[in-house]
């Protein structure tokens, strides 16, 4: 049983326009777009989803005429600026490489620097990197040596670097060419989402020994494999539909289409780390979307009970796949439907009361007796931190 939402013609249209499939192909859908729609409306719906410079792209190369130009001038800004990004990205990544410190892009980052063959076509509002926690604090140095300003986006956040190691990465700002700010995300942990399990993640240490180069960059590229689960994790700590929500689903598109993956060792590493609800949205969707070409059995492998693929399937319908940037869940609501997201129950408890042993070294408790303050301290974080909408 795959989730079955509703979508108004020019939804799927869209959607058929910058799939990751043959550009004729993708041509045909972006002519009607703009046939139902008009040239205005078809502009406005995909910048209020975040990818006019796609759309752009496809109809500058199967247009037979002159493409206006709000379209190519929005394909035109991101080309230059995600190529300013990647060319800080291969400069950063050489000084870390001279240091002995691997880095590896990731997530759109990745995907642009190393499968997808135009940079304009892969909007990013910043670059996300992974290092080992054994290189963070030196990576930190090079990066405030490098010029980059060390500061967390959110007001939330505790403005220290042993705050930031704790937590899982740090942030930071450089002003390149032109006034463009970068935002750059230094991770140990490669997703780092607060409702996700410490042993549910993937170990950084096992996804660079098992990365791969890109030619001509000292940046490193997650395994296939590893590509895909990071980046539905990611979408999955999105909410799959919180900013940047609708354009996250294409990291998936894109991984499943230009990276030869193996199916087997993918479920095998989802089924370990007990993961396979949020993983199976994060694929479903794009396979309803795009028509990504995830095969039947790997989405039978990971389908969560029919109770809670209805329950999540109809709330995502309520709140909307497309228009990112509109509210998506109150506070309570976001809460519970994370925790939907569990595989099960005892997933969910080991979610929120995490072992000693992690409680210990992520608060740096000393004593025992102040745990259940700890306990008590981490629902809070989960509840309030992190959480815009």
């Amino acid at each position: 049983m795959m989730p079955d939402f509703f979508l108004t013609e020019p939804q799927r249209l869209l959607c058929r326009a910058i799939a990751d499939e043959p550009v004729a192909v993708r041509g045909v859908a972006a002519r009607r777009l703009g046939e139902k729609l008009g040239d205005q409306a078809a502009f406005a719906l995909a910048q209020a989803n975040q990818v006019a410079p796609l759309l752009a792209h496809v109809l500058m190369e199967t247009g037979s005429f002159e493409v206006p130009a709000p379209w190519r001038q929005a394909h035109e800004e991101s080309l230059t600026r995600i190529s300013l990004y990647l060319g800080e990205l291969d400069r950063l990544a050489a000084g870390l490489a001279a240091a002995g410190i691997p880095v590896v892009a990731l997530k759109n980052g990745g995907i642009a620097r190393g499968i997808f063959p135009c940079p304009g076509c892969c909007p990013m509002g910043d670059l996300d990197v992974l290092v080992s926690i054994r290189h963070f604090r030196r990576a930190h140095k090079i990066l405030l040596a490098q010029g980059y300003k060390f500061e967390f986006r959110s007001p939330l956040e505790k403005p220290s670097l042993e705050a930031a190691e704790q937590g899982g990465g740090a942030e930071y700002w450089k002003i390149l060419t032109g006034e463009e700010k970068l935002w750059l995300e230094l991770q140990w942990r490669p997703v780092a989402g607060r409702w996700i399990r410490p042993d549910q993640e993937p170990k950084a240490e096992e996804l660079l020994a098992r990365s791969i180069s890109i030619p001509r960059s000292a940046v490193r590229l997650l395994a296939p494999e590893d590509n895909l689960l990071q980046v539905a994790l990611h979408t999955a700590k999105h909410s799959y539909v919180r900013a940047p929500g609708f354009r996250l689903h294409l990291d998936v598109d894109r991984i499943v289409r230009r990276q030869p993956l193996n199916w087997e060792v993918f479920l095998t590493q989802v089924i370990s780390l007990e993961v396979k609800t949020p993983v199976y949205f994060s694929l479903a969707i794009p396979r309803f979307l795009f028509g990504t070409p995830i095969p039947d059995e790997v989405l039978a492998k990971l389908e969560p009970p029919p109770w809670k693929l209805a329950l999540i399937t109809g709330w995502l319908q309520r709140v909307g796949l497309f228009n990112p940037d509109a509210p998506k869940f109150g506070r309570a609501g976001y809460v519970l439907f994370t925790a939907l997201l569990y595989d099960d129950l005892k997933g969910l408890f080991r979610g929120l009361f995490p072992g000693k042993t992690w409680m210990r070294a992520h608060y740096r408790i000393q004593s025992g007796w102040r745990l259940p303050y700890y306990y008590g301290r981490r629902l809070v974080d989960l509840a309030i931190r992190r959480i815009s909408t």
